[in-house]
């Protein structure tokens, strides 16, 4: 062999392994996606948000080609998962199932937050809104929202009201029906929907504004009742129980939403196509069915009107909580 061919297959060797190391640091990537993504829900299992994304999740993957993992990360009011996703790559693969509390209300109740919604996230699409309905224990004496009130103004600060949680959509709905009634509760927070129930149920309180769906059957075997729903229009759901404003309280609305962001920085044809994924998700009869149950009303909006309505969020519910002095350290 010549010294020309030692060299020449010497060269060709250390290009192939410059070559096959360039592959290795900068991997070739099909069209999105090309893996599995996630979904984080920054609450417990088993809550609305928690099953409107898993059921997202199966949707979301049959329109994608690709796997969709839910992951419930839990903890600090929804700040830990929602401090997670704020630190992900801004991809496409981690995406994060929101509520009202996340992107609205921790912002102006948390000082020491590490992340920021409009800096951190990126909007891609809303798909329902929920609302609330005034529920209190079966042996409380009103039967309608005039009667609680009047109960209420004759006793400042002695009917319990129970919430979610200190700066939940639940406490804020309580605090904007004393500002619109000049009523004063006894604020009982506890951890999520369930424990709410259950402390009716045993009538340890008296009160509390929770989605109608998890109350309809104990209601109908009068275990506890529904005085009014807290909604525009009356409720698909209890379609009987009259709204706030045909009682006396023109307006008087309180609830939840729900969407989908992304880390900021997502490119805009991914962000553009889960979008389109998503609006024909929240058009298809399966999700409005599986909304129904859940007392959601689905709604889409899109990364633009999204963007519009978290602003407008952050500004009215900022708002009721710089008023009300609602903070946590």
């Amino acid at each position: 062999m010549t010294e020309q061919s030692v060299l020449a297959r010497t060269w060709a060797r250390r290009l192939a392994t410059t070559l096959a190391l360039t592959f290795l640091a900068f991997p070739a990537h099909g069209e999105y996606p090309d893996r599995p993504l996630k979904i984080i829900v920054a609450w417990p299992p088993g809550g609305v948000i928690d099953i409107m994304a898993r059921f997202i999740g199966r949707q979301l993957g049959e329109e994608l080609g690709q796997a969709v993992v839910v992951e419930d990360l839990v903890g600090a009011n929804g700040i830990t998962g929602t401090t997670r996703v704020a630190k992900s790559a801004a991809d496409g693969y981690t995406l994060q199932a929101i509520t009202a509390e996340s992107h609205a209300i921790n912002p102006h109740i948390y000082k020491a937050l590490t992340y920021d919604v409009f800096r951190d996230f990126a909007p891609v699409a809303l798909f329902g809104r929920s609302n609330f309905v005034l529920a209190t224990k079966a042996s409380l004496a009103p039967d309608d929202v005039r009667a609680f009130v009047a109960l209420a103004k004759s006793a400042p600060g002695r009917i319990s009201m129970a919430s979610y949680g200190v700066g939940s959509t639940s406490h804020l709905t309580m605090a904007a029906l004393e500002d619109a009634t000049g009523t004063s509760f006894l604020h009982v927070p506890y951890r999520g929907v369930a424990p709410i129930v259950n402390a009716l149920l045993t009538q340890e309180i008296d009160a509390a504004f929770v989605t109608p769906h998890i109350l309809v059957g104990l209601r109908k075997d009068g275990k506890v009742k529904i005085l009014g729903a807290a909604s525009l229009q009356r409720m698909t759901l209890v379609p009987d129980v009259p709204t706030f404003t045909e009682q006396g309280l023109d307006g008087f609305t309180g609830g939840n939403w729900y969407g989908i962001v992304a880390p900021r920085g997502i490119p805009q044809p991914v962000q553009a196509k889960l979008a389109s994924a998503l609006q024909k998700i929240a058009a298809s009869p399966s999700f409005q069915q599986q909304a129904k149950i859940l007392g959601i009303e689905a709604d889409y909006l899109d990364p633009a009107q999204f963007s519009e309505f978290l602003l407008t969020e952050n500004q009215r519910l900022g708002a009721l909580i710089k008023a009300r002095h609602i903070e946590v350290p």
